[in-house]
């Protein structure tokens, strides 16, 4: 009898031993899961209504300022200059410029010979009409048959037309031959045809023993006939 509460006695205390051990490993185990926390519940902040901006107010820009008008000044007429009168080549009569160009009806032409520069003739235009005419330009020169114009010195072109009142001459310098050499085509000649203009012609006779080649050319009209005889 005693042998059995022993027996009993034991176990019991056993178990006491271990469930004490159980609880110290269960308070120091740092894997274990924490209690749980009663969540406090979530605190809702009710939204605060945004007033709307005020937009800015813009000043109304101020009324424009018109400024008074101004009045032009009044300019003084402009001068009005009487143009200079026509130049008529020096002829003395200013108040009667030239009215046609000077013709076959209005003038007489002449070929002469010169004695110096040589290989030269000197043509003179005389106004032989009663009214002023202009000794336009160059003369158009050939001879007997030829048809082309032999060539004009453009180097001597004057400075103004000249103009010849009835009586005065006008002249021009008719160079027979160019330089001598080569094969000039030369020729002797009777009689020098002369354009005054594109339609009038005279054809006068040319100074006996008159020898013209490829190298023939004519001055333009000039006052003088020094002038003429420069080229």
């Amino acid at each position: 009898m005693r042998l059995s509460v022993r027996t009993l006695a034991l176990p019991a205390a056993a178990l006491a031993a271990a469930l004490s051990l159980t609880a110290c490993q269960s308070s120091s185990d740092p894997d274990a899961a924490p209690a749980p926390t009663s969540a406090s519940p979530r605190q809702t902040t009710a939204a605060t209504p945004t007033t709307p901006a005020t937009p800015a107010t813009t000043a109304p820009d101020p009324a424009p300022t018109t400024a008074p008008a101004t009045t032009p000044a009044t300019k003084p007429p402009k001068k009005t200059t009487a143009p200079p009168p026509a130049d008529n080549g020096g002829n003395g009569d200013d108040t009667a410029p030239a009215l046609t160009p000077c013709t076959a009806k209005n003038v007489k032409v002449v070929a002469s010979k010169v004695s110096r520069p040589i290989n030269h003739l000197a043509l003179t235009v005389t106004n032989v009409g009663d009214r002023p005419c202009d000794a336009v330009g160059a003369p158009l020169v050939g001879f007997d048959q030829s048809q082309a114009p032999i060539r004009i010195v453009e180097e001597s072109k004057p400075q103004a037309v000249v103009t010849l009142t009835p009586g005065e001459s006008a002249y021009a310098s008719l160079i027979l031959t160019g330089e001598p050499g080569g094969d000039t085509h030369g020729m002797t000649v009777r009689t020098v045809k002369v354009n005054l203009t594109t339609d009038s012609m005279v054809t006068v006779p040319a100074p006996t023993g008159t020898y013209v080649d490829d190298g023939a050319a004519v001055s333009y009209w000039q006052r003088e006939l020094a002038d003429a005889l420069q080229y």
